[in-house]
């Protein structure tokens, strides 16, 4: 018997045929218990940016709990490395001047931008304004807010009705939220979340001018436009730092954690536009909000990754990867198996096969083939591979997909 109870799985089929034990990294590579090695298809879950093994962020991470490990950041108590990150990743902003409040990871992100959008509202007078509105297949991690804002029912059922006053609208038109606007009313929605490549629903980019059209509803309705970059964030978008910057969404919050640190530590991170923190630092008012772990130490670990990032050119190596996978996986969308392959924008794919039902025995087919991917969505096949990926390894990973589909 297992006593780990393992995220997102059927517990029976694990106990029954047991789990894929993962024991190191190294590079674009991850390798099992008995030394078996397979092209890291995922980065991890979308985070492990810079590739496996690094030991300078080990040695980081090391020096710095040799320091302080972590004390706290409530109140008016920090560390160095945590205020040294805060403006580090201000001066990245896709919005001049923000502010950056820790979290955990993702979750912790979408549900301190929850509770700031709609407590932002209240300090202006108008506390009628508490409707959050995701999308159709998005997905905003696992906390309260996020698993209602998501457009992903499964993820809902058996919970009961977690948030009524959270909606979902279709995922790629425009016109769905102005529907919304209209039927309930601007003065009662509090923000928006979108996700400018869509992640865990199966990997969707956005149509053309879709993102640049919901950031000028939201501007024309006085809705905060969030965007949720857990998934897009620190490079993954391609040739920028964020999605936000290179289509110039300026968002009024914006979520972060994987990428931040590639995954050596968890953290997350919210960057709150000057206007949405004027309030709350004019003074007077407290923000009863926080994490233990928010702003941890740690952050030795996120400047380490910020520094490889910037070292090694990976913003530029993303840009490529995006391109190279667009180009290489495209052969796979003429197999009987499958139904269309999603790429084009970030170093994000998804293989969508025709019977979704074959894709979880599909992730077995491809560790046989030495390449490790998860399914997302309904029946895709994800492909977020490290920045450092080479283009052999690109082949390498259409050649392992091409096997596993036969």
């Amino acid at each position: 018997m297992n006593s780990l109870w393992h995220g997102f799985a059927d517990m029976g089929a694990v106990e029954r045929d047991g789990a894929f034990v993962v024991a190191r990294g190294e590079g674009s590579y991850i390798f099992d218990q008995a030394g078996n090695r397979y092209l890291d298809a995922t980065a991890g879950l979308w985070f492990t940016n810079i590739g496996h093994g690094r030991g300078e962020i080990a040695d980081a991470v090391a020096a710095q709990l040799r320091t302080i490990a972590h004390y706290s950041n409530f109140g008016d108590i920090t560390e160095p490395a945590t205020q040294e990150l805060a403006e580090r990743l201000a001066a990245m902003a896709p919005v001049s001047g923000s502010k950056i409040f820790f979290t955990s990871g993702g979750s912790d992100s979408v549900e301190t931008a929850t509770k700031l959008a709609r407590r932002y509202w209240h300090e202006l007078g108008r506390p009628g304004k508490t409707i959050v509105v995701g999308r159709r297949m998005g997905y905003h991690g696992m906390h309260v807010a996020g698993t209602a804002l998501a457009g992903i029912p499964v993820n809902r059922e058996g919970y009961g009705d977690m948030m009524p006053e959270a909606r979902t609208v279709e995922w790629n038109d425009a016109k769905a939220l102005l529907a919304l606007i209209e039927e309930v009313g601007a003065e009662r929605i509090a923000a928006f979340f979108c996700e400018p490549v869509i992640g865990a629903g199966g990997v969707h980019p956005p149509p053309a001018g879709y993102l640049a059209e919901v950031r000028r509803v939201c501007r024309d309705n006085n809705i905060l436009f969030v965007a949720d970059e857990v998934v897009t964030g620190f490079g993954r978008i391609g040739g920028a730092w964020f999605a936000s910057s290179r289509f110039d969404l300026a968002p009024d919050l914006m979520t972060t954690a994987k990428g931040l640190t590639s995954g050596y530590l968890p953290m997350g991170a919210v960057f709150i536009a000057p206007h949405i923190a004027e309030p709350f630092f004019a003074g007077g008012i407290w923000w009863r909000h926080g994490y233990t772990y928010g702003g941890h130490a740690g952050a030795a670990a996120a400047l380490a990754n910020l520094d490889v990032i910037e070292r090694e050119g990976l913003l530029d190596a993303a840009l490529h990867l995006e391109s190279g996978l667009h180009e290489r996986l495209s052969v796979l969308a003429d197999h009987p198996r499958v139904a269309e392959v999603r790429s084009g924008l970030g170093a994000v794919a998804a293989i969508q096969l025709v019977a979704p039902a074959e894709a979880p025995p599909m992730v077995k087919a491809l560790r046989a083939q030495g390449i490790s991917s998860r399914a997302v969505g309904q029946g895709a096949l994800q492909v977020s591979p490290p920045f450092i990926m080479t283009d052999d390894q690109v082949g390498e990973l259409v050649a392992g997909f091409t096997r596993a589909l036969g």
